[in-house]
């Protein structure tokens, strides 16, 4: 793999990107007349660099609900988020959506990729739950490998009314959480949405986030071929033509929902 499109990548001011964020989120707030933001933190990297984000620049205006399956959700998770809200300063609540999630197997005919799906779905419900009730805007914590692959559940993390570091590779996001004292535990450990046991992002998908952020930022940001993309990155054409179809697949994820037209 070509090393310098990834210092190509990650070679960013992050000192300008969190004022940029931070003013996003201050600003927000106000032309929306909302009373504050609320996040779901999970224990990754996305949701900590979200977190630390929220404690430096509307503190006073952030809830951060943490919101494990108990028998899913790994532990350490659970402890490194708890670690972020405490050492951050922030408000939170811990909610166990394990008996939620049961409950719905009760009534519901079985899939278990539609069950783990739902999982976020229930998230997605609780925190809009809370900012309807204190007139807050939910915060989604998709980077912008997820986000242009669409590997997040629509209606699930994919719900939110702003998007803080969407413009974001993941690789840029690593490097931004370095930056901003993210735990180092954290930065290191496998991304995914734990949707079910041991899911992790880069086994399920089948590549690193190194070959995924190369491939997009040729494909899209620089709109070269599938065939260029493969010889400049020197990633096999079968896994830059993966990619580039998981982007064309996941459009609908992408936008508001398809009017019929009279």
């Amino acid at each position: 793999m070509n090393s310098k499109i990834l210092e190509e990548i990650t070679e960013k001011d992050f000192n300008a990107i969190q004022e940029k964020i931070g003013s996003f989120l201050v600003e927000e707030i106000r032309e929306r007349r909302s009373q504050g933001v609320i996040l779901g933190l999970s224990g990754g990297i996305d949701s900590a660099v979200i977190a630390m984000l929220c404690a430096k620049f509307v503190r006073e205006k952030s809830l951060a609900l943490i919101m494990p399956d108990s028998k899913i959700t790994p532990q350490i998770d659970t402890e490194d988020a708890i670690k972020i809200v405490d050492s951050s300063h922030l408000e939170y609540k811990l909610i166990d959506i394990g008996f939620i999630h049961k409950e719905y197997s009760k009534y519901i005919e079985p899939s278990p990729l539609a069950f783990g799906n739902l999982g976020a779905r229930i998230r997605s419900n609780i925190l809009y739950y809370y900012a309807n009730a204190r007139n807050y805007l939910v915060l989604g914590s998709g980077d912008r490998s997820e986000f242009l692959i669409g590997y997040f559940t629509k209606y699930g993390d994919g719900a939110a009314d702003l998007l803080p570091i969407v413009s974001l590779y993941k690789t840029q996001i690593r490097a931004f959480a370095r930056f901003l004292g993210v735990p180092s535990s954290i930065i290191s450990k496998p991304s995914g949405p734990r949707l079910w046991e041991g899911h992790t992002a880069e086994t399920e998908i089948g590549m690193t986030y190194e070959e995924i952020d190369s491939i997009l930022h040729c494909v899209i940001d620089k709109n070269l071929s599938i065939e260029d993309t493969s010889k400049i990155t020197e990633i096999p054409i079968s896994n830059v033509d993966k990619i580039y179809q998981m982007h064309k697949r996941s459009e609908h994820k992408r936008i508001t929902p398809k009017a019929c037209v009279l």
